[in-house]
């Protein structure tokens, strides 16, 4: 028993911040804000079993929404999709047609992994646009997974599309990614 406590004690001081499992607090007492921000997307992405990524920021929080528009500079995106996002050389990502899937979890991979990544880990197109190229990996120009989240706050903050579709117009039977 005193083996058993040391070793909890011990996995708990280790264990980085937020770390429900390893202090032994429920998943559910740890909220998305309170998980380190220290990762690289891709490894956040890697380290999180599919369909489980969430935002934790609201487009109603300005201060995230303008920091957002500011990584979303810094990180060459406008340069594509235009400087809010409404499109350019590449796909507009304010109009509801979410090629992969509008969900948080899969906007998220989608930008850290790139398309080819992403289809190679079974994810398929879901909808066409008129302007349609291969999404390069982003997770290792964007330095953190929570500048990503700052980065997806600020476009769904630009979104002018059907309401409906915000979050994704999945097909009648569509079974997840």
């Amino acid at each position: 028993m005193l083996r058993a406590l040391c070793l909890t004690a011990v996995m708990a001081l280790m264990a980085p911040p937020g770390n429900a499992q390893a202090t032994g607090a429920s998943p559910e007492a740890t909220s998305p804000a309170a998980a380190p921000k220290t990762l690289k997307p891709i490894e956040r992405a890697d380290a999180t079993p599919a369909g489980k990524l969430k935002n934790p920021y609201k487009v109603s929080d300005q201060t995230i929404v303008k920091s957002g528009q500011a990584l979303f500079v810094s990180a060459a995106c406008s340069g594509c999709h235009g400087g809010t996002g409404g499109g350019g050389i590449c796909p507009p990502l304010t109009d509801g047609v979410w090629i992969y899937g509008g969900d948080d979890d899969t906007l998220f991979r989608l930008v850290a992994y790139g398309s080819q990544t992403l289809q190679s880990k079974g994810y398929t197109r879901k909808a066409e646009e008129n302007v349609v190229a291969p999404m390069p990996a982003m997770g290792t120009v964007v330095a953190s997974d929570d500048d990503l989240w700052r980065i997806l706050t600020f476009i769904r903050a630009q979104y002018h599309g059907p309401a409906e579709c915000q979050f994704g117009c999945p097909k009648s039977g569509d079974a997840g990614h």
